[in-house]
């Protein structure tokens, strides 16, 4: 009982004390604000990439795509652990809109809308056909028109805080799609005059999916449509990928395994085809993979502030030590008449250590609650910031997210506690032992009191 009391002593009568509580408390407060964005950031991130491409992706590098991909459909359809699929042509295109000499240079997506709004989050990302996508290239005030979707942030500059001014009503214009048709072999497909394939699409929805980069950069099209564009129609069609829904109950990497393992044999059926050399650099991956280049910078990032963190733990950790250790060279009188009473050195290394414990509970649960005050009104603060100084933490024209993440993980609460307990003993360890090394007669002399 006494060790309990001399450590709750200790923790509110020296003002030295408030100092390792108040290291304790920001450091705790800085790593759950940070982790919790950062961690949000990254999370959300993901699940848009996710939703973007479905579960698989079955696809090639190559500009010129691979062939035997509806008889490839046909098996994927008959497995029971595959949901949908979904072919997709992708390429490049200038684009240039109607009654103006802008151009942009764009990626093109031809997709099947049907097929492609069940196998991935595409409906979602519509404006105008989010209820109905199968619909969605069929311009509102004239379906018999050939539709296209644009990203939005093609057309419609971003604004402060993610925002679009969205129209209502379906704005009407249209755009010419020109695209470099090539061969199977990877040459132009034509030559002189007619070296560009070009058709005309009508805007019928746009797109947006929460990425930057995407909303930005890609047009969607009728998928016959672009696979003429690029040439891989005529006898021998050809596709850029497959993309790939996973039943319910399938786990990811274990449905990629099947899919792959599907792939390889039906390469070997095909290997005396017309072509077949096209089907080698097609590799099979998920959306983990096929997303990597994207999702690895923000988990670098999210690697290098749990560095900093680390680094910040090891400054409380010496914050905690020096404090400690001047708080035992202070009480050696009150170490001295303890042990001159026989208290022996484990209760004396008991008794600082419980003082650390107390240090890293209060310093933690401070930080943690003021955390979560703080996370509670991030969005506001940043709001406020912005209207009375123009300042964002995050311009989002660079950055498309709307609310910063504000989500508190009760796993990160409970690591945050341990590591600032820990933390605390770790500093307290060594002043704690040279408290118990203390001899009582050299503490108690007449000259020490």
């Amino acid at each position: 009982m006494y060790k309990f009391i001399l450590a709750s002593r200790y923790l509110l009568k020296r003002r030295i004390a408030y100092l390792a509580v108040l290291a304790v408390a920001l450091c705790a407060f800085t790593v759950l604000v940070v982790m919790t964005v950062m961690t949000g950031l990254l999370r959300d991130f993901k699940i848009k990439n996710h939703q973007w491409v479905g579960d698989c992706v079955i696809s090639t590098d190559s500009l010129v795509g691979f062939p035997h991909y509806e008889e490839f459909m046909s098996i994927l359809q008959d497995q029971d652990f595959v949901d949908a699929v979904s072919p997709v042509i992708k390429s490049y295109a200038l684009l240039t809109f109607e009654r103006s000499d802008y151009n942009e240079n764009v990626e093109i997506m031809g997709i099947d809308a049907k097929r492609h709004c069940t196998t991935t989050g595409f409906a979602e990302s519509l404006h105008y056909h989010r209820a109905d996508c199968s619909k969605a290239f069929e311009p509102i005030y004239d379906a018999d028109l050939p539709g296209a979707v644009l990203g939005l942030n093609l057309f419609v500059p971003r604004e402060d805080f993610d925002s679009f001014r969205q129209r209502v009503d379906t704005p009407r214009f249209s755009f010419v799609v020109n695209c470099f048709p090539l061969t199977a072999k990877g040459a132009l497909a034509r030559a002189g005059l007619g070296l560009v394939n070009t058709k005309t699409f009508y805007f019928s929805d746009d797109s947006l999916t929460g990425l930057a980069k995407v909303d930005g950069a890609f047009a969607y099209l009728p998928f016959e449509d672009a696979q003429q564009l690029c040439g891989m129609g005529g006898e021998q069609k050809r596709t850029s990928a497959i993309y790939i829904k996973f039943a319910q109950d399938v786990k990811l990497d274990r449905g990629c395994r099947k899919v792959d393992s599907l792939w390889q044999r039906f390469i070997k059926s095909k290997k005396d085809s017309p072509l077949a050399g096209l089907l080698d650099n097609v590799t099979v991956e998920s959306w983990k993979g096929y997303r990597r280049e994207t999702i690895a910078a923000m988990e670098k990032e999210q690697v290098m502030m749990m560095v900093v963190f680390a680094m910040i733990a090891l400054i409380t950790v010496f914050i905690v030590f020096v404090v400690f250790y001047m708080i035992v060279t202070h009480k050696s009188k009150d170490i001295g008449i303890l042990k001159s009473v026989g208290v022996s050195n484990p209760n004396v290394i008991k008794l600082f250590l419980g003082f650390a414990f107390l240090v890293g509970f209060f310093g933690a649960g401070a930080g943690m609650f003021f955390g979560w005050l703080f996370l509670r009104k991030i969005n506001r603060i940043e709001d406020w910031l912005f209207h009375k100084f123009d300042f964002q933490l995050w311009d989002r024209s660079l950055y498309a997210i709307g609310d910063i993440p504000n989500a508190i993980d009760l796993k990160v609460l409970a690591v945050i506690m341990l590591a600032a307990i820990a933390a605390c003993l770790l500093g307290g360890l060594f002043p704690s032992w040279r408290a118990a090394k203390l001899p009582p007669a050299k503490t108690l002399q007449v000259n020490q009191l």
